[in-house]
C-alpha cells in the first residue's frame, strides 16, 4: 500500500521540479534580453571575426618561432 504514495509524490516533485526549471529559464532569458543591442550594422560580421583570431595566431607563431629561432 505504500507504493501508490511513492510514486504520487514522485510525481508531485518532478511536477514542481519542472514548474521551478522552466520559471528559472524564462527568469534567466528575461535577464539577457535586459542588456544594450548593438546594431548589426556596426558589428563586425562572423568572417571578420575569425580572420582577425587568425591573424592574431599567426603573429603569435611567428614570434614563438623567433623566439625558439634565437635560442
Amino acid at each position: 500500500m505504500a507504493l501508490p504514495s511513492v510514486w504520487s509524490e514522485m510525481r508531485v516533485g518532478l511536477l514542481l521540479l519542472s514548474a521551478l526549471s522552466l520559471l528559472s529559464a524564462r527568469l534567466v532569458g528575461a535577464a539577457q534580453d535586459s542588456g544594450s543591442v548593438i546594431p548589426a550594422e556596426s558589428r563586425p560580421c562572423v568572417d571578420c571575426h575569425a580572420f582577425e583570431f587568425m591573424q592574431r595566431a599567426l603573429q603569435d607563431l611567428k614570434k614563438t618561432a623567433y623566439s625558439l629561432d634565437t635560442r
